[in-house]
């Protein structure tokens, strides 16, 4: 029996019980769509994270305070922050933004909403790509003279206001003080390290330090962001900060107390991060073709039991052992890929509808589909089709056709 026959007549015995076909594809066209929607997650996740990386610019550095393996280490202030701005020290720095970082709970005439709370100078928006829809940025009389001011994320002014327009002039409580609004942050969506932009608030260094956010030692800071003068001067930037910090801290040598990010480094995170999860979240919805696989083989031993006088009555009138088991390897293939073909539409449909969902609740994720995770999870359920079809498929062209046709 040539292949198109072959076909055929499984087309043929997989449509005369259309109700137990279906319901044995089912579990491929749920492992398939499972995998199909887990890795467009997984590659849409990445680059949402890589596009916030990228938005902040190729030549800005992130300085911090490493605990691990040092001995007595001592925090980054902003005197370090000023050390490193210099340029007859660091040439190859355009500027620095040391800030620190916390929560505080804002008010306004009842209502209320938490909100990271970030604490800046007026190089901040140097260094960032912070923009405002209304107001404007904090000057240096408001840094040195502690103003009790206050930029809101568009969030937090939707939160409080029901609106994040018209809102320069109010007064807003930061932790039960009284602040004066100067400015809306631009709505973003996204998130920067864990927290959307779109829900922090910023407020002067100096107020912050004072007020709000106290730490040990005097001027402390959490983090020192740096721009360099241009991309190609990251790794100059770099150096000069390593020299000027293990100066300025007395540090042994290898012993920095201090961590330099770059984009690099950040997206090489980002990417390691994502991979994993990309990899964990396709192995769990991988499971499901498994099961799909294991149903597979059920019903087909259910239908070599079903067809034992029909087998017998083939071999018995010159079919080979050859063409009963390509006879059932073929239909446990066409159950598997025709399953593949509607679990693919089904994953493309769960993407499609999960990135409308996080685009509806203002968070940047595109779930991308590639041709790679298509191939992926045909391949596989074809050979889940092949792997569990084999059995049955042999127990079948075993079958001696006298036995066979004395079964009832």
């Amino acid at each position: 029996m040539n292949f198109g026959a072959s076909l055929l007549e499984a087309l043929e015995s997989l449509t005369s019980n259309k109700v137990r076909t279906a319901l044995t594809m089912l579990g491929i066209i749920i492992g398939v769509g499972a995998v199909i929607a887990m890795l467009a997650i997984g590659a849409g996740t990445e680059q949402a994270i890589v596009g916030e990386i990228e938005g902040i610019g190729t030549n800005l550095l992130f300085v911090a305070t490493n605990t691990e393996d040092v001995t007595n280490p001592e925090p980054l202030t902003i005197q370090d922050a000023r050390a490193i701005a210099d340029p007859l020290y660091a040439p190859s720095v355009a500027a620095t933004a040391p800030v620190v970082r916390g929560s505080a709970e804002v008010t306004y005439e009842g209502k209320g909403t938490a909100a990271s709370l970030i604490g800046v100078t007026e190089d901040y928006f140097r260094v960032q790509t912070a923009e405002l829809s209304e107001g404007e940025f904090f000057n240096s009389s408001q840094i040195t003279g502690r103003a009790s001011a206050v930029i809101l994320g568009a969030n937090v002014a939707e939160d409080l206001f029901g609106r994040s327009d018209g809102l320069v002039g109010e007064t807003v409580r930061v932790s039960g003080q009284p602040f004066r609004v100067v400015g809306i942050l631009k709505k973003e969506g996204g998130a920067d390290f864990g927290n959307s932009p779109d829900d922090q608030i910023l407020v002067p260094l100096t107020t912050a330090q004072t007020r709000l956010l106290a730490r040990k030692v005097k001027n402390q800071v959490d983090l020192i962001y740096v721009s360099a003068i241009s991309s190609d001067a990251v790794k100059s930037a770099e150096d000069e900060i390593s020299f000027i910090l293990r100066d300025r801290h007395r540090l042994k040598l290898e012993e920095d107390d201090f961590i330099i990010l770059n984009q690099e480094s950040l997206l090489d995170f980002a990417s390691t991060v994502t991979g994993v999860f990309t990899i964990f979240l396709g192995g769990v919805a991988g499971i499901s073709l498994l099961v799909g696989g294991i149903g597979i083989m059920n019903i087909m031993l259910v239908s070599v039991t079903e067809r034992t006088r029909e087998i017998g009555l083939r071999k018995a009138v010159g079919a080979k052992k050859r063409d009963i088991l390509t006879q059932f390897l073929i239909e446990s293939s066409l159950l598997s890929v025709i399953g593949g073909i509607v679990g693919i539409i089904l994953g493309w449909l769960l993407s499609l509808g999960i990135g409308r969902i996080a685009a509806a609740n203002d968070f940047l994720l595109n779930p991308a589909i590639t041709l790679n995770a298509v191939l992926l999870a045909t391949l596989f359920s074809a050979a889940v089709g092949l792997f569990f079809g084999i059995y049955p498929a042999n127990r079948a062209a075993q079958l001696e056709p006298i036995e066979a046709l004395r079964t009832e």
